[in-house]
């Protein structure tokens, strides 16, 4: 019987994984690159699977736990800054405790590629002292999480699993296997207190918790994950993850003997790490992001007493920021093994690389509008802008140059409240998206009421999740699975938060945007404007034709194009210029022109 094969992308595998292990609750908030794998789900799943997108990744986490505690697989998906924001219920969860097997997919980005901070979710398992799985490939990943599944059960708390980018969006051909048995969740049972954390209770399962993963080092040192391969040689290689799979790659037809330790889990396999490093002169760690192989055989060292060396991030020979590429690994793995380092490098590397191609915000984005018509309003006013995290943080580039300030979702408008208080003459801006004010804006903006705050919220409403892929979220009406549920209306909750004055326009419309602009800076207290524009991803099936150029009435002034800065714009032959197949006709453009050259 031949095998079933399907070319998935590694987040359509931790789906297709997940499903067969058996889930039955899935939860998660969209964050590149962790999105894909919710909604492989949502479109593959059977009946009794449960699927949300949740408002943040703390309610995800939540709504997980519950599911779990009653008995039923659950997978919670984010990205690695995501897991701040769910680190304060898993952190308790762990203490607490799972009936069923509970999972959390935390996709990392080293790079970082789409995020604000690299983080490695592994340090997060030490600390926390979580059990964490790494996959190296789609076609690990894809019966990994099983094995995360089983253990979360057989253990009883919630585990760590950690793709990282090219884990999530490579691709690779992937063995369908059978589905796994599965156990129907019996539902939550009362237990004197079992499910409730007091202090007395959290230091007794302190305790458990320490001598659990003491027990799970020495059973990872047998699980099919963490291997030992090669021998006959004084040097070895360690290697987890990705990168694993690069290290195999450089010595794949290498005539060069090594011996070689792949390392999958925290806690780290002590037993199989003792047989890798018996007889080894030096050892070279190949990992993403931090030391976390490194240190574990350091202090492995140290215990054993080992005279081998340690090579890796500690001691510079592989970089300690950004991700590994197979080039950069397999120059490392030659050289120390003492081979020729240039042979390694293949043609394709060794041409020159390409420009730098910085985002832009897309032609027909209504966040340009918004941003060009409140930087009009505010000349000759001293503002500052908080931005946030989403499309709109690309408002920060040239030439609108809009966003002076991003920490992370939420923050704009609790920034903007603690810059009005060291400069009161100030006018302060927030500027934050739609998905992202259900996230955590609703907090900043009741703080901001609550604390008598003088400062103007933006919300930029482009009716989706947009940096993400375009998920719905509360303000949409529709669920992660497509059914048609209450729409929230920022409107209404902004005025049940107490704002003191709300506005709503068309962000494409440059004149009304102004006027709202300027008329909530003469107002005092929390003023909101709600600029409205569908998002150019959205639109752009629905357009109709796009924006042209009268070069009769074009003075070839170039002000439409050095102002927004729409990737359409350019100036051609001393006249401006539209490029018809990226125009979205949004119009902006020609609201901008005093010779009436844009229609």
């Amino acid at each position: 019987m031949t095998m079933r094969k399907k070319l998935l992308m590694g987040n359509e595998a931790i789906g297709l994984g997940a499903l067969r292990a058996g889930v039955s609750m899935v939860c998660g908030y969209p964050g590149t690159p962790s999105s894909e794998v919710l909604e492989t789900i949502a479109g593959e799943r059977a009946e009794g699977v449960y699927v949300e997108w949740s408002v943040n990744e703390k309610s995800a986490m939540e709504v997980g736990a519950g599911a779990a505690i009653a008995g039923a697989r659950a997978l919670v998906t984010m990205k690695q800054v995501g897991l701040n924001v769910a680190s304060d219920p898993l952190m308790s969860l762990n203490y607490v405790g799972v009936k069923g097997g509970m999972v959390v997919m935390t996709a990392d980005d080293p790079g970082p590629i789409s995020s604000q901070t690299e983080q490695d979710t592994r340090h997060f398992g030490r600390y926390a002292k979580l059990a964490v799985f790494d996959p190296s490939s789609p076609e690990e990943a894809y019966t990994m999480i099983a094995d995360a599944f089983e253990c979360s059960e057989k253990i009883g708390r919630p585990v760590l699993f950690r793709p990282t980018t090219r884990v999530c969006h490579s691709y690779a051909s992937v063995a369908m296997l059978d589905p796994m048995p599965r156990a129907t969740a019996e539902g939550f049972k009362k237990d004197g207190g079992r499910w409730v954390i007091f202090p007395r209770l959290a230091c007794a399962n302190h305790i458990k918790i320490e001598e659990g993963l003491t027990t799970l080092a020495d059973e990872f040192s047998d699980y099919r994950g963490n291997e030992l391969y090669g021998g006959g040689s004084r040097r070895g290689v360690a290697s987890g993850g990705v990168s694993w799979s690069y290290v195999r790659e450089a010595l794949s037809g290498s005539d060069t003997e090594c011996k070689l330790l792949k390392v999958a889990t925290v806690p780290f396999p002590a037993r199989l790490g003792e047989k890798f490093i018996e007889g080894l002169e030096s050892i070279l760690v190949v990992e993403e992001l931090d030391p976390v192989i490194e240190s574990e055989l350091i202090s492995l060292r140290g215990k054993l007493g080992a005279k081998v060396e340690i090579r890796g991030k500690l001691s510079g020979d592989m970089p300690n920021a950004g991700e590994n590429t197979p080039g950069d690994v397999r120059n490392a793995v030659f050289r120390f093994l003492g081979k020729d380092a240039k042979a390694a490098v293949r043609p394709s590397e060794s041409a020159l690389k390409l420009p730098a191609r910085p985002p832009v915000l897309c032609a027909g984005c209504p966040h340009r509008a918004s941003f060009y018509a409140v930087k009009e309003a505010t000349k000759g006013r001293k503002a500052v802008f908080s931005g946030d995290i989403g499309c709109y943080t690309l408002g920060n580039a040239m030439p609108l140059d809009m966003v002076d300030t991003c920490l992370c979702m939420g923050a704009g408008i609790t920034m903007a409240q603690g810059l009005h208080r060291v400069e009161p003459d100030t006018v302060n801006f927030a500027f934050i998206g739609d998905s992202t004010f259900f996230h955590t804006g609703i907090p900043g903006v009741l703080n901001a009421v609550y604390n008598g705050a003088d400062i103007i919220v933006s919300v930029l409403d482009n009716s989706t999740t947009a940096m993400t892929g375009g998920q719905p979220h509360p303000g949409t009406g529709v669920t992660a699975t497509g059914r048609v549920t209450r729409k929230a209306d920022i409107y209404g909750v902004l005025s049940a938060l107490g704002a003191d004055d709300i506005q709503r326009v068309d962000a494409f419309d440059l004149s009304a945007s102004k006027f709202a602009v300027k008329r909530a800076m003469s107002l005092p207290g929390v003023k909101a404007i709600i600029f409205s524009g569908e998002c150019a991803a959205l639109s752009r099936g629905k357009k109709n034709g796009s924006c042209s150029i009268d070069t009769d009435k074009c003075a070839g002034c170039a002000v439409c194009v050095k102002n927004l800065g729409c990737p359409a714009l350019a100036m051609e032959n001393g006249h401006a210029s539209i490029d018809e197949a990226a125009c979205a006709g949004c119009g902006v453009c020609g609201q901008l022109c005093g010779f009436g050259a844009i229609a």
